[in-house]
């Protein structure tokens, strides 16, 4: 069969398309921006990619249009397969009854840290030799890809689950068509503001998800997160496994060490070079979530000593004499406050920078402006690329003046950053976009 992939670049969309190649399916895909990782990584999958949405890509003739959720009534392709009545369905149909269906899906749902907890779980199993397939946002560490079929008849699927709308013609959550036996929820926050119109609008959304968990499946959840517990309390017909507390599972650092403990037994040591208070709490989840298929905790507390993180978490992209360069994929005022904290902790005598990029449609409208406010008071020096945002960060952010640069133009930005870049030890790079090249063309420039 031939699929066309219309969004194809997007991380969910991309990993998507390369399980269909490897199904055997002959795969092309279209989109309006192409940028890595995921451009190399279709490269790399030999899948062809057409720039934009020109109508005349029907004449390709595939046997079915998946459409991704950055389409939308209007785009030039799609009205001419609904003119001609060609076969269309969405990413996350198309991946149910295809490879889900008879599954074991272990799912990871929440605002923040599914990426990092699928790629822990999915390292975990595959390390204590539970075959699984797996798909996940970003490029995982310990993989080269970010998706992958099992390797044999493995009833197991690992997949991070997304509440995002699925696609123009269906506004459900895209993780309402996975249908987990485990299911992982770390955190439930206000985002996505172009499509939730509150937080109890996005709970909702979540007590469905919770709703398709069979009576013999397991929900992990932080207990500490009120909205998730707010959420499990609309009604639960399964099993729950809590963490986060230490009336249950939780990490204690000791002196130098960090021990695991469930309840007042301590469980073993978590020895890894992560770093910060988000990744110990994902961690936390993974174990739990492979311990429901099989694991023991001891034997992931192991796995993770080995465990990579995936591209655009904390990824170091420069290092050389005293200046180290990240790259995070961070976007929400609380994943900002989260590795702000951990540079806090880790380097307080260290002296860095952040360089916010808010991209994502809640950050550009505005609707998050006051909880960055609050965020960025504790924050000591900071850049924001204001492009295309619809509020005014200089005059919001303006009793901030003092260590605070604001720039819509890419070229004056990096200027700035070119000025200032050796008075710090770390410039982290926060975004969810390409950030228009500005992390390579400051590499570029500290390599000539």
């Amino acid at each position: 069969m031939h699929i066309h992939v219309i969004g194809i670049c997007g991380t969910f969309m991309a990993g998507m398309a390369s399980l269909a190649k490897d199904l055997g399916h002959m795969v092309t895909g279209c989109d309006q921006n192409v940028y890595p990782p995921m451009s190399t990584f279709l490269e790399s999958k030999d899948i062809q990619i057409t720039p934009g949405f020109d109508a005349n890509q029907v004449n390709l003739k595939p046997d079915l249009f998946i459409v991704g959720n950055v389409v939308s009534r209007g785009n030039p392709l799609m009205e001419e397969i609904l003119n001609q009545n060609l076969r269309y369905q969405s990413g996350p149909q198309w991946l149910y009854e295809n490879l889900l269906h008879d599954k074991w899906v272990i799912a990871v749902s929440g605002t923040h840290g599914k990426t990092t907890t699928t790629s822990m779980i999915n390292w975990i199993l595959r390390d204590n030799d539970i075959d699984c397939g797996y798909l996940i946002g970003g490029i995982p560490g310990n993989f080269s890809s970010s998706s992958s079929l099992s390797q044999s008849d493995s009833p197991f699927f690992v997949i991070e689950a997304d509440e995002y709308d699925t696609a123009f013609f269906d506004k459900r959550s895209k993780f309402i068509h996975y249908h987990p036996k485990t299911l992982v929820i770390n955190n439930i926050e206000f985002d996505h503001a172009d499509i939730f119109d509150d937080i109890s609008h996005i709970k909702r959304h979540f007590h469905h998800l919770i709703r398709t968990v069979p009576e013999q499946g397991k929900i992990v959840i932080n207990q500490q997160d009120k909205n998730t517990k707010e959420t499990v309390d609309m009604g639960i017909w399964s099993e729950i496994e809590e963490f986060n507390s230490s009336q249950s599972w939780h990490i204690k650092q000791i002196d130098e060490e960090k021990l695991f403990f469930n309840k007042e037994k301590k469980i073993g040591h978590l020895n890894w070079n992560l770093i910060g208070e988000h990744n110990e709490l994902n961690a936390m989840a993974a174990i739990l979530a492979a311990r429901h298929v099989g694991v023991s905790e001891e034997n992931a507390l192991r796995s993770l000593s080995s465990f990579k993180n995936t591209k655009r978490r904390l990824e170091i992209i420069y290092k050389k004499n005293n200046l180290i360069i990240y790259d995070d994929f961070a976007h929400h005022p609380t994943a900002i406050h989260f590795i702000a904290e951990t540079f806090k902790k880790n380097f307080p005598k260290d002296k860095t920078l952040f360089v916010i990029d808010p991209r994502s449609n809640t950050m550009k409208r505005g609707d998050l402006k006051e909880e960055l406010r609050s965020i960025l008071k504790n924050i000591p020096a900071f850049m924001l690329f204001s492009k295309d945002l619809l509020w005014e960060p200089a005059k919001y952010l303006a009793d901030l003046d003092s260590k605070i640069f604001i720039a819509e133009d890419a070229a004056a930005f990096i200027e700035k950053l070119k000025n200032i870049i050796f008075d710090y030890d770390h410039i982290v790079f926060l975004s969810n976009g390409s950030f228009e090249g500005v992390q390579s063309k400051i590499i570029g420039f500290l390599r000539k």
